[in-house]
């Protein structure tokens, strides 16, 4: 399976601090390679993967004092993934709420 992991841009996966859920979707996206499947991360490019890495902001936003708007990284990533959905069997999404208008019609597109 073609599988894309979508991870919370506040702390790089894995996370080098805290970071619950970047530590979830680091497990998770090992894991399903060790299973064969093929994975894409999507996540700040400050993340170690043995998966295909889509970095989508150079790095974590919570240790980088210079961000302005958290926002926008995250409108960045959504657009990658949008740019790609169609490459991917499936899309889990760590990130809250903030696909849902982007991936609400993504069984009817493919």
């Amino acid at each position: 399976m073609r599988i894309a992991q979508v991870a919370p841009l506040a702390e790089s996966v894995p996370p080098k601090l805290y970071g619950g859920t970047e530590r979830v979707v680091f497990w998770i996206t090992e894991e399903l390679l060790r299973m064969g499947h093929e994975v894409t991360l999507f996540a700040s490019g400050d993340s170690k993967t043995s998966a295909a890495l889509e970095p989508c902001w150079p790095e974590a936003l919570r240790l980088n004092p210079g961000q302005f708007d958290p926002m926008l990284p995250y409108a960045v990533m959504l657009q990658r993934l949008a740019d790609r959905m169609g490459e991917f069997d499936v899309i889990h999404c760590h990130t809250d709420w903030l696909h849902i208008p982007l991936l609400a019609g993504a069984a009817y597109r493919f």
